[in-house]
């Protein structure tokens, strides 16, 4: 009888292969194009693909192969069973709001049944919101918030 649990390898194997098929259909990447963007060599990247390593993958490898792709790294680190940074995962039930949300959207883009288009419309939304000037806010006491000018 075999186990239900997935092995690091073969789980971070997964992982590697969306991530190299979406770049593939949505940036036209070939593995040496992947490789150069993301500063990890073809070589790694053939062999995390096979899921062909004994000693777990540099994380900053790991880290920079995701950031290059707009893939969140907590995503990576769960495939190879590596905690996050920070130490223990949160509960969900102890996030606050924002922090649920992001959880969400994190968890929308590393869900391989979410579609590419839908993928990219997110990470364009995220990249908009994160380069949009902070409009400045002033509460009122009776908790009517009215905006100011920077």
């Amino acid at each position: 009888m075999g186990s239900a649990q997935v092995s690091p390898q073969h789980a971070f194997a997964r992982f590697v292969r969306r991530a190299t098929d979406d770049a593939r259909e949505t940036r036209g990447w070939t593995v040496t194009d992947l490789a150069h963007h993301t500063g990890v060599g073809r070589s790694t990247v053939f062999r995390w693909l096979a899921g062909d390593w004994q000693d777990y993958p540099e994380l900053a490898k790991v880290r920079g192969f995701c950031t290059a792709l707009d893939l969140p790294v907590t995503a990576a680190f769960r495939a190879l069973g590596v905690p996050e940074a920070g130490g223990l995962p949160r509960r969900r039930g102890d996030e606050n709001p924002v922090e649920a949300d992001i959880r969400v959207i994190l968890d929308r883009l590393a869900d391989p049944r979410t579609p590419a288009e839908e993928k990219h419309h997110i990470r364009d939304l995220l990249r908009y919101l994160a380069r949009r000037p902070i409009t400045r806010t002033s509460g009122r006491a009776d908790g009517t918030v009215t905006p100011r000018s920077a």
